[in-house]
């Protein structure tokens, strides 16, 4: 990627954004990263003073981002390169969880994501040009028990992504979806949203999961700075992917699901075809 791109992160104060960020600001890119208090905004600007810069924003505040982004192309310059990386995970089986649970991992991991792409492409495809990267999750493919919401939500940025995609592709900008497997952040700690259990009818089939994912927290193969470094070589690359894995547990977790799909796709093949009229 040609030094000096503007890269417009979302939720730099940790995980992939904040590493994304830092790789970025070291290969001579200038960042702006949405951050959520004062506090935050300063300790980001203060990673590099003349190429960082913050912009306080709840990407659910959907009536701000509009203002936001058109103050960033005014006063800091043309956003090259969106990332949509602000979200969090919810755990909670169905049953359990609220609907309110619901409404806010898809206000933040969906309509939040949208809105900024929504905010950033009218520059974008004036200029003929832009990159646009969500990044989903394996997730986004796969189910576990307990995480219906997040996974939920992040099939349908795998699908907005995919959709926005086709429609953009002539006007020169790239959409990119990028789904990472389990990586050291604080996706499984801190950042973890969990619905209180109610029905010891699931006990049995979540409990382990639940403790499981907790004791895992911090441990888990992936490595923040390597994926920072594969999505900027993503966004440098002249024909990147719309869809991209990052980790082995992910390829393998992924290509499984496939293949069961695929095997039973042709089990019920007669069935799907007795429809046609």
């Amino acid at each position: 990627m040609t030094p000096n791109k503007l890269l417009l992160i979302t939720g730099v104060s940790s995980g992939f954004g904040r590493a994304l960020a830092q790789q970025a600001l070291a290969d001579g890119h200038r960042v702006v990263g949405t951050v959520r208090n004062a506090q935050a905004a300063e300790a980001f600007a203060a990673m590099c003073p003349a190429r960082a810069h913050a912009r306080i924003l709840d990407v659910t505040q959907f009536d701000a981002i509009d203002g936001v982004v058109a103050d960033i192309e005014a006063n800091v310059g043309a956003v090259d390169v969106l990332v949509n990386n602000a979200g969090y995970g919810h755990e909670g089986i169905l049953e359990e969880s609220p609907l309110s649970d619901m409404r806010r991992q898809f206000d933040v991991n969906v309509f939040g994501p949208v809105a900024m792409m929504k905010a950033v492409l009218p520059f974008m495809r004036a200029r003929r040009r832009g990159h646009i990267v969500n990044i989903t999750s394996m997730g986004g493919y796969i189910t576990m028990p307990g995480i219906a919401y997040y996974c939920g939500s992040k099939f349908a940025l795998e699908g907005i992504s995919d959709t926005l995609a086709r429609e953009v592709r002539p006007f020169g900008i790239a959409v990119t979806a990028i789904a990472p497997g389990s990586f050291r952040t604080d996706w499984a700690g801190r950042s973890m949203q969990r619905a209180a259990r109610s029905i010891a009818d699931y006990d049995a089939l979540f409990d382990p999961v639940r403790k499981a994912r907790e004791a895992k927290s911090g441990k888990q193969p992936g490595d923040p700075a390597k994926a920072a470094r594969a999505i900027l070589a993503v966004i440098e690359a002249d024909a990147p992917p719309t869809h991209l894995l990052l980790g082995s547990d992910a390829l393998q977790l992924v290509r499984g699901k496939l293949a069961d799909l695929g095997r039973e796709l042709d089990a019920w093949e007669e069935v799907s075809v007795s429809t046609d009229g």
